[in-house]
Protein backbone atom coordinates (compact mmCIF):
# COMPACT_ATOMS: atom_id res chain seq x y z
CA UNK A 1 0.00 0.00 0.00
CA UNK A 2 1.02 3.77 0.00
CA UNK A 3 1.91 5.47 3.01
CA UNK A 4 3.28 8.94 3.63
CA UNK A 5 4.67 10.18 6.35
CA UNK A 6 2.97 13.26 6.29
CA UNK A 7 0.17 11.41 7.42
CA UNK A 8 1.63 10.40 10.86
CA UNK A 9 0.02 12.11 14.13
CA UNK A 10 -3.01 13.44 12.08
CA UNK A 11 -6.64 12.61 13.23
CA UNK A 12 -8.98 11.50 9.85
CA UNK A 13 -13.19 10.99 9.85
CA UNK A 14 -12.93 8.34 7.01
CA UNK A 15 -16.78 8.52 6.12
CA UNK A 16 -17.69 5.40 4.09
CA UNK A 17 -16.19 2.20 4.38
CA UNK A 18 -16.55 0.65 0.67
CA UNK A 19 -13.13 -0.43 -1.20
CA UNK A 20 -11.71 2.87 -1.27
CA UNK A 21 -12.80 3.74 2.50
CA UNK A 22 -11.07 0.29 3.68
CA UNK A 23 -8.31 1.18 1.90
CA UNK A 24 -8.12 4.84 2.86
CA UNK A 25 -8.30 3.48 6.79
CA UNK A 26 -5.88 0.80 6.49
CA UNK A 27 -3.07 3.19 4.31
CA UNK A 28 -3.59 6.26 6.79
CA UNK A 29 -3.07 3.36 9.87
CA UNK A 30 0.19 2.55 8.46
CA UNK A 31 1.24 6.13 8.19
CA UNK A 32 0.85 6.21 11.98
CA UNK A 33 -2.42 8.50 11.82
CA UNK A 34 -5.36 8.02 13.76
CA UNK A 35 -8.42 7.28 11.64
CA UNK A 36 -12.50 7.35 13.29
CA UNK A 37 -14.54 6.04 10.52
CA UNK A 38 -18.42 5.51 9.72
CA UNK A 39 -20.47 3.76 7.45
CA UNK A 40 -24.35 3.87 8.08
CA UNK A 41 -23.83 -0.38 7.06
CA UNK A 42 -23.32 -2.16 10.34
CA UNK A 43 -21.49 -5.04 7.60
CA UNK A 44 -19.36 -2.66 6.04
CA UNK A 45 -18.21 -1.16 9.25
CA UNK A 46 -17.40 -4.63 10.74
CA UNK A 47 -14.61 -4.56 7.47
CA UNK A 48 -12.90 -1.67 9.20
CA UNK A 49 -9.22 -2.32 9.70
CA UNK A 50 -8.08 -3.03 13.49
CA UNK A 51 -6.79 0.20 14.91
CA UNK A 52 -9.81 2.55 13.11
CA UNK A 53 -11.89 4.16 16.03
CA UNK A 54 -15.82 3.56 15.19
CA UNK A 55 -17.74 6.54 15.43
CA UNK A 56 -21.15 7.65 14.01
CA UNK A 57 -19.77 10.72 12.29
CA UNK A 58 -23.16 12.18 11.36
CA UNK A 59 -23.53 13.37 14.96
CA UNK A 60 -19.78 13.75 16.17
CA UNK A 61 -17.93 17.11 16.65
CA UNK A 62 -15.79 17.25 13.54
CA UNK A 63 -13.32 19.69 14.81
CA UNK A 64 -11.19 17.36 16.10
CA UNK A 65 -10.23 16.10 12.91
CA UNK A 66 -7.68 17.25 10.70
CA UNK A 67 -9.29 16.43 7.26
CA UNK A 68 -12.64 14.36 6.72
CA UNK A 69 -12.06 12.05 3.86
CA UNK A 70 -15.42 10.90 2.25
CA UNK A 71 -16.27 8.34 -1.05
CA UNK A 72 -17.12 9.89 -4.49
CA UNK A 73 -20.26 8.80 -4.46
CA UNK A 74 -21.02 10.94 -1.27
CA UNK A 75 -23.35 14.05 -3.01
CA UNK A 76 -21.24 16.98 -1.80
CA UNK A 77 -24.05 19.62 -2.69
CA UNK A 78 -26.71 18.06 -0.35
CA UNK A 79 -25.07 15.78 2.20
CA UNK A 80 -25.59 16.85 5.63
CA UNK A 81 -22.20 15.75 7.00
CA UNK A 82 -20.90 17.96 4.15
CA UNK A 83 -22.32 21.07 5.02
CA UNK A 84 -22.04 20.24 8.85
CA UNK A 85 -17.68 20.11 7.86
CA UNK A 86 -18.15 23.42 5.78
CA UNK A 87 -19.36 24.57 9.14
CA UNK A 88 -16.97 23.84 11.35
CA UNK A 89 -13.83 24.88 8.81
CA UNK A 90 -13.19 20.97 7.66
CA UNK A 91 -11.46 20.01 4.49
CA UNK A 92 -13.29 17.12 2.75
CA UNK A 93 -11.22 15.44 0.56
CA UNK A 94 -11.06 12.03 -0.92
CA UNK A 95 -8.03 9.10 -1.55
CA UNK A 96 -7.06 10.76 -4.77
CA UNK A 97 -5.89 14.00 -2.66
CA UNK A 98 -4.11 11.87 -0.19
CA UNK A 99 -2.98 10.12 -2.81
CA UNK A 100 -1.22 13.80 -4.32
CA UNK A 101 -0.05 14.49 -0.94
CA UNK A 102 1.64 10.59 -0.60
CA UNK A 103 3.58 11.64 -3.76
CA UNK A 104 6.87 14.06 -2.63
CA UNK A 105 7.70 10.79 -0.84
CA UNK A 106 7.17 8.28 -3.27
CA UNK A 107 10.12 7.28 -5.71
CA UNK A 108 10.20 9.65 -8.80
CA UNK A 109 7.31 9.11 -11.01
CA UNK A 110 4.64 10.92 -13.16
CA UNK A 111 1.08 10.69 -12.93
CA UNK A 112 -1.75 10.25 -15.93
CA UNK A 113 -5.13 11.91 -15.07
CA UNK A 114 -7.99 11.41 -17.62
CA UNK A 115 -10.99 12.70 -17.44
CA UNK A 116 -14.53 13.23 -19.34
CA UNK A 117 -17.95 12.32 -19.79
CA UNK A 118 -17.70 9.19 -21.31
CA UNK A 119 -14.54 7.17 -22.47
CA UNK A 120 -12.70 7.30 -19.22
CA UNK A 121 -12.26 3.95 -18.65
CA UNK A 122 -11.54 2.62 -22.04
CA UNK A 123 -8.97 5.57 -22.30
CA UNK A 124 -7.00 4.72 -18.59
CA UNK A 125 -7.11 0.99 -19.73
CA UNK A 126 -5.65 1.79 -22.83
CA UNK A 127 -2.62 4.15 -21.60
CA UNK A 128 -1.69 1.76 -18.86
CA UNK A 129 -1.85 -1.30 -21.50
CA UNK A 130 0.70 0.53 -23.80
CA UNK A 131 2.70 1.33 -20.90
CA UNK A 132 3.06 -2.25 -19.87
CA UNK A 133 3.77 -2.78 -23.68
CA UNK A 134 6.42 -0.77 -23.72
CA UNK A 135 7.68 -2.21 -20.36
CA UNK A 136 7.19 0.88 -18.04
CA UNK A 137 6.31 0.63 -14.76
CA UNK A 138 2.62 1.32 -14.04
CA UNK A 139 -0.39 0.88 -12.91
CA UNK A 140 -3.96 2.40 -13.20
CA UNK A 141 -6.60 3.43 -9.84
CA UNK A 142 -8.83 6.30 -9.57
CA UNK A 143 -12.69 5.75 -10.72
CA UNK A 144 -11.08 2.04 -12.03
CA UNK A 145 -9.33 -1.04 -10.43
CA UNK A 146 -8.30 -1.51 -6.92
CA UNK A 147 -8.48 1.45 -5.14
CA UNK A 148 -4.94 3.25 -5.55
CA UNK A 149 -3.65 3.77 -2.03
CA UNK A 150 -4.15 0.04 -1.55
CA UNK A 151 -1.52 -0.19 -4.45
CA UNK A 152 2.25 -0.82 -4.36
CA UNK A 153 4.06 2.43 -4.72
CA UNK A 154 5.63 1.74 -8.52
CA UNK A 155 9.72 2.09 -8.84
CA UNK A 156 11.72 4.70 -9.60
CA UNK A 157 10.37 5.98 -13.94
CA UNK A 158 6.72 4.57 -13.41
CA UNK A 159 3.90 5.73 -14.53
CA UNK A 160 0.66 6.19 -12.34
CA UNK A 161 -2.65 6.47 -14.82
CA UNK A 162 -5.70 7.48 -13.09
CA UNK A 163 -9.17 7.38 -14.35
CA UNK A 164 -11.03 10.46 -12.30
CA UNK A 165 -14.47 10.82 -12.33
CA UNK A 166 -15.85 15.26 -11.76
CA UNK A 167 -16.62 13.69 -8.18
CA UNK A 168 -12.77 12.61 -7.58
CA UNK A 169 -11.94 15.98 -8.55
CA UNK A 170 -13.94 17.79 -6.43
CA UNK A 171 -12.71 16.16 -3.63
CA UNK A 172 -8.97 16.80 -5.16
CA UNK A 173 -6.66 20.31 -4.31
CA UNK A 174 -2.86 19.05 -5.49
CA UNK A 175 -2.92 16.67 -7.35
CA UNK A 176 -0.44 17.73 -10.50
CA UNK A 177 -0.56 15.61 -13.28
CA UNK A 178 2.23 15.15 -15.69
CA UNK A 179 -0.18 14.98 -18.46
CA UNK A 180 -3.97 15.93 -18.05
CA UNK A 181 -6.56 14.29 -20.83
CA UNK A 182 -10.24 16.03 -20.88
CA UNK A 183 -11.62 13.47 -23.64
CA UNK A 184 -15.57 14.76 -23.90
CA UNK A 185 -17.99 16.76 -22.10
CA UNK A 186 -22.08 16.04 -22.26
CA UNK A 187 -24.04 16.38 -19.38
CA UNK A 188 -24.21 13.72 -17.37
CA UNK A 189 -24.51 14.05 -12.81
CA UNK A 190 -27.13 17.30 -13.24
CA UNK A 191 -28.49 16.01 -9.62
CA UNK A 192 -24.55 16.66 -8.20
CA UNK A 193 -23.98 20.33 -9.46
CA UNK A 194 -25.83 23.56 -10.04
CA UNK A 195 -25.61 24.03 -13.14
CA UNK A 196 -23.69 22.03 -16.23
CA UNK A 197 -21.49 25.00 -16.36
CA UNK A 198 -20.79 23.95 -12.87
CA UNK A 199 -20.24 20.54 -13.65
CA UNK A 200 -18.13 21.46 -16.91
CA UNK A 201 -16.03 23.83 -14.23
CA UNK A 202 -15.43 20.89 -12.39
CA UNK A 203 -13.78 18.70 -15.44
CA UNK A 204 -12.02 21.74 -16.00
CA UNK A 205 -9.95 21.32 -12.41
CA UNK A 206 -7.53 18.79 -13.82
CA UNK A 207 -5.76 21.52 -15.64
CA UNK A 208 -6.33 24.04 -12.98
CA UNK A 209 -4.37 21.66 -10.43
CA UNK A 210 -0.60 21.58 -12.87
CA UNK A 211 1.71 23.14 -11.00
CA UNK A 212 4.26 21.62 -12.43
CA UNK A 213 7.29 23.50 -14.85
CA UNK A 214 6.30 21.21 -18.22
CA UNK A 215 2.45 20.20 -17.50
CA UNK A 216 1.09 19.10 -21.00
CA UNK A 217 -2.67 18.97 -21.79
CA UNK A 218 -4.24 16.45 -23.96
CA UNK A 219 -7.99 18.19 -25.03
CA UNK A 220 -10.23 16.04 -27.72
CA UNK A 221 -11.86 19.09 -29.07
CA UNK A 222 -14.91 17.37 -30.95
CA UNK A 223 -17.49 18.74 -29.09
CA UNK A 224 -18.15 22.59 -28.32
CA UNK A 225 -18.05 22.17 -24.57
CA UNK A 226 -14.06 20.65 -24.42
CA UNK A 227 -12.99 23.37 -27.49
CA UNK A 228 -14.29 25.87 -25.21
CA UNK A 229 -12.05 24.52 -22.31
CA UNK A 230 -9.15 24.48 -24.41
CA UNK A 231 -9.69 28.06 -26.00
CA UNK A 232 -10.11 29.13 -21.86
CA UNK A 233 -6.22 27.37 -21.81
CA UNK A 234 -5.29 29.56 -24.53
CA UNK A 235 -6.82 32.84 -23.33
CA UNK A 236 -5.03 32.31 -20.12
CA UNK A 237 -1.76 32.00 -21.89
CA UNK A 238 -1.07 28.23 -21.23
CA UNK A 239 -0.63 27.69 -24.63
CA UNK A 240 2.81 26.73 -24.57
CA UNK A 241 2.38 24.31 -22.20
CA UNK A 242 -0.71 22.53 -23.38
CA UNK A 243 -1.38 20.07 -26.75
CA UNK A 244 -4.82 20.71 -27.91
CA UNK A 245 -5.35 17.58 -30.13
CA UNK A 246 -8.46 17.51 -32.41
CA UNK A 247 -9.39 13.54 -33.28
CA UNK A 248 -7.64 12.28 -36.98
CA UNK A 249 -6.93 9.02 -37.95
CA UNK A 250 -4.03 7.97 -35.74
CA UNK A 251 -0.59 6.41 -37.90
CA UNK A 252 -0.37 3.43 -36.20
CA UNK A 253 -2.63 1.56 -39.12
CA UNK A 254 -6.32 1.27 -39.61
CA UNK A 255 -9.05 1.10 -36.61
CA UNK A 256 -9.98 -2.62 -37.82
CA UNK A 257 -6.88 -3.94 -36.71
CA UNK A 258 -7.15 -3.03 -33.19
CA UNK A 259 -10.22 -5.41 -32.34
CA UNK A 260 -11.00 -4.04 -29.09
CA UNK A 261 -11.28 -0.99 -30.07
CA UNK A 262 -14.35 -0.28 -32.77
CA UNK A 263 -16.36 2.14 -32.82
CA UNK A 264 -16.25 6.35 -33.96
CA UNK A 265 -15.84 7.02 -29.81
CA UNK A 266 -12.73 4.53 -29.76
CA UNK A 267 -11.33 6.29 -32.48
CA UNK A 268 -11.23 9.25 -29.91
CA UNK A 269 -10.14 7.08 -27.07
CA UNK A 270 -7.46 5.77 -29.03
CA UNK A 271 -5.88 9.06 -30.22
CA UNK A 272 -6.51 10.59 -26.55
CA UNK A 273 -4.16 7.39 -25.87
CA UNK A 274 -1.58 7.68 -27.90
CA UNK A 275 -1.10 11.11 -27.84
CA UNK A 276 -0.55 10.32 -24.45
CA UNK A 277 1.84 7.97 -24.50
CA UNK A 278 3.90 10.31 -27.05
CA UNK A 279 4.29 12.68 -24.19
CA UNK A 280 5.48 10.01 -22.28
CA UNK A 281 7.90 9.09 -24.88
CA UNK A 282 6.76 5.78 -25.98
CA UNK A 283 8.29 4.08 -28.65
CA UNK A 284 5.92 4.18 -32.12
CA UNK A 285 5.87 0.95 -32.32
CA UNK A 286 4.98 -0.16 -28.64
CA UNK A 287 1.94 2.14 -29.60
CA UNK A 288 1.09 0.38 -32.87
CA UNK A 289 1.83 -3.06 -30.34
CA UNK A 290 -0.56 -1.93 -27.53
CA UNK A 291 -3.75 -0.73 -30.06
CA UNK A 292 -3.26 -4.13 -31.60
CA UNK A 293 -3.10 -5.88 -28.50
CA UNK A 294 -5.41 -4.29 -26.32
CA UNK A 295 -8.11 -6.91 -24.60
CA UNK A 296 -10.67 -4.26 -23.86
CA UNK A 297 -12.92 -3.80 -20.82
CA UNK A 298 -15.51 -5.79 -19.31
CA UNK A 299 -18.93 -3.88 -20.01
CA UNK A 300 -17.85 -1.63 -22.55
CA UNK A 301 -18.73 -3.19 -26.19
CA UNK A 302 -17.23 -6.47 -24.31
CA UNK A 303 -17.97 -9.39 -27.11
CA UNK A 304 -19.56 -12.19 -25.16
CA UNK A 305 -20.21 -14.95 -27.83
CA UNK A 306 -20.93 -15.83 -31.70
CA UNK A 307 -24.23 -17.80 -31.93
CA UNK A 308 -25.61 -18.81 -35.18
CA UNK A 309 -23.82 -16.15 -36.54
CA UNK A 310 -25.60 -13.72 -33.54
CA UNK A 311 -22.52 -11.70 -31.90
CA UNK A 312 -24.05 -10.66 -28.58
CA UNK A 313 -22.03 -7.41 -26.97
CA UNK A 314 -22.33 -6.32 -23.20
CA UNK A 315 -22.14 -2.87 -23.00
CA UNK A 316 -23.28 -2.35 -20.22
CA UNK A 317 -21.23 0.36 -19.05
CA UNK A 318 -23.15 3.13 -20.92
CA UNK A 319 -25.33 4.77 -18.91
CA UNK A 320 -26.41 7.36 -20.43
CA UNK A 321 -27.81 8.16 -24.29
CA UNK A 322 -24.37 9.80 -25.00
CA UNK A 323 -22.27 6.78 -24.21
CA UNK A 324 -24.97 4.39 -26.05
CA UNK A 325 -24.54 6.50 -29.29
CA UNK A 326 -21.59 5.00 -30.24
CA UNK A 327 -22.11 1.70 -29.72
CA UNK A 328 -25.54 1.78 -32.31
CA UNK A 329 -22.98 3.50 -34.46
CA UNK A 330 -20.31 0.98 -34.65
CA UNK A 331 -22.97 -2.33 -35.55
CA UNK A 332 -24.67 -2.32 -38.86
CA UNK A 333 -28.16 -4.22 -37.51
CA UNK A 334 -28.56 -4.13 -34.07
CA UNK A 335 -31.09 -5.86 -32.01
CA UNK A 336 -30.76 -2.91 -29.07
CA UNK A 337 -31.47 -3.91 -25.22
CA UNK A 338 -32.04 -0.93 -23.56
CA UNK A 339 -33.69 1.31 -20.33
CA UNK A 340 -33.02 0.88 -16.22
CA UNK A 341 -33.04 4.21 -14.35
CA UNK A 342 -33.43 6.57 -16.98
CA UNK A 343 -30.97 9.94 -16.77
CA UNK A 344 -32.51 12.24 -19.13
CA UNK A 345 -36.04 11.92 -20.18
CA UNK A 346 -34.96 11.71 -24.55
CA UNK A 347 -32.95 9.47 -26.74
CA UNK A 348 -31.68 12.56 -28.90
CA UNK A 349 -27.89 11.39 -29.11
CA UNK A 350 -28.77 8.28 -30.37
CA UNK A 351 -31.38 9.19 -32.70
CA UNK A 352 -28.65 9.12 -35.41
CA UNK A 353 -28.01 6.16 -35.15
CA UNK A 354 -31.45 4.67 -35.22
CA UNK A 355 -31.14 3.26 -38.88
CA UNK A 356 -28.59 0.50 -37.17
CA UNK A 357 -31.50 -0.79 -34.93
CA UNK A 358 -33.74 -3.55 -36.17
CA UNK A 359 -35.51 -3.93 -33.18
CA UNK A 360 -35.72 -2.94 -29.58
CA UNK A 361 -36.01 -4.45 -25.81
CA UNK A 362 -36.85 -1.90 -23.14
CA UNK A 363 -36.67 -2.75 -19.54
CA UNK A 364 -36.43 -1.66 -16.22
CA UNK A 365 -38.01 1.99 -14.85
CA UNK A 366 -37.80 3.73 -18.47
CA UNK A 367 -39.28 0.38 -20.41
CA UNK A 368 -42.84 2.36 -20.86
CA UNK A 369 -40.80 5.83 -21.39
CA UNK A 370 -38.19 4.19 -24.01
CA UNK A 371 -41.13 2.37 -25.61
CA UNK A 372 -42.93 5.63 -26.43
CA UNK A 373 -39.91 7.43 -27.76
CA UNK A 374 -38.91 4.51 -29.88
CA UNK A 375 -41.97 3.22 -31.19
CA UNK A 376 -42.36 5.70 -33.97
CA UNK A 377 -39.00 4.58 -35.60
CA UNK A 378 -38.34 1.06 -34.74
CA UNK A 379 -40.24 -1.96 -33.61
CA UNK A 380 -40.62 -2.31 -29.83
CA UNK A 381 -40.84 -4.84 -27.38
CA UNK A 382 -41.14 -3.97 -23.97
CA UNK A 383 -39.84 -6.70 -22.33
CA UNK A 384 -39.96 -5.06 -18.32
CA UNK A 385 -36.29 -7.78 -17.63
CA UNK A 386 -33.23 -8.27 -18.96
CA UNK A 387 -33.78 -12.12 -19.04
CA UNK A 388 -37.22 -11.73 -21.28
CA UNK A 389 -35.17 -8.76 -23.23
CA UNK A 390 -32.53 -11.60 -23.86
CA UNK A 391 -34.70 -14.71 -24.77
CA UNK A 392 -36.82 -12.34 -27.32
CA UNK A 393 -33.84 -10.62 -29.03
CA UNK A 394 -32.19 -14.25 -29.56
CA UNK A 395 -35.18 -15.16 -30.97
CA UNK A 396 -35.76 -12.36 -33.33
CA UNK A 397 -31.70 -12.26 -34.12
CA UNK A 398 -31.07 -13.14 -37.85
CA UNK A 399 -27.01 -14.19 -39.06
CA UNK A 400 -25.18 -10.65 -39.11
CA UNK A 401 -27.38 -9.45 -36.55
CA UNK A 402 -25.85 -7.95 -32.82
CA UNK A 403 -27.74 -8.66 -29.99
CA UNK A 404 -26.59 -5.23 -27.70
CA UNK A 405 -27.09 -4.63 -24.57
CA UNK A 406 -26.55 -0.74 -24.57
CA UNK A 407 -29.13 0.35 -21.54
CA UNK A 408 -28.64 4.33 -21.79
CA UNK A 409 -29.84 4.38 -18.43
CA UNK A 410 -28.37 4.04 -14.38
CA UNK A 411 -28.72 0.52 -13.73
CA UNK A 412 -29.44 0.85 -9.97
CA UNK A 413 -33.46 -0.01 -10.38
CA UNK A 414 -33.04 -4.03 -11.16
CA UNK A 415 -29.62 -3.90 -10.00
CA UNK A 416 -26.62 -3.75 -7.64
CA UNK A 417 -24.64 -1.54 -10.30
CA UNK A 418 -23.67 -2.00 -14.28
CA UNK A 419 -21.20 -4.36 -13.74
CA UNK A 420 -24.32 -6.78 -11.67
CA UNK A 421 -26.05 -5.71 -15.18
CA UNK A 422 -23.45 -6.91 -17.46
CA UNK A 423 -22.63 -9.97 -15.62
CA UNK A 424 -26.35 -11.40 -15.72
CA UNK A 425 -26.27 -10.18 -18.73
CA UNK A 426 -23.70 -12.60 -19.75
CA UNK A 427 -24.83 -15.32 -17.84
CA UNK A 428 -27.89 -15.05 -19.76
CA UNK A 429 -26.23 -15.32 -23.27
CA UNK A 430 -24.08 -17.94 -22.12
CA UNK A 431 -27.29 -20.01 -21.03
CA UNK A 432 -28.99 -19.77 -24.43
Amino acid sequence: MITARAFEGKHYAVYGLARSGLATAEALLASGAKVTAWDAKEEAREKAPAGTDIANLDEADLSQFDSLVVTPGLPLNRHPIAQRARDAGLEIIGDIELFARARPELPPHKVVGITGTNGKSTTTALVHHILKTASVPTTMGGNIGLPILAQDPLPEGGVYVLELSSYQIDLTQSLDCDVAVLLNITPDHLDRYDSFDAYVNSKARIFAMQRGKNPNGIIMVDDVVSQSVADGLVRDELSASWMVNKRNNPVFGSQGNWPALQGPHNAQNATAAIATAQVLGVSDQAIAQGLRTYPGLPHRMERVRERDGVLFVNDSKATNPTATAPALAAFPAIRWICGGQAKTDNLDECAPHFAHVRSAYTIGEAAELFERLLSPHIDVKNCHELGAAVRAAAQDAEAGDTVLLSPACASFDQFRDFEDRGDQFRELVRAL
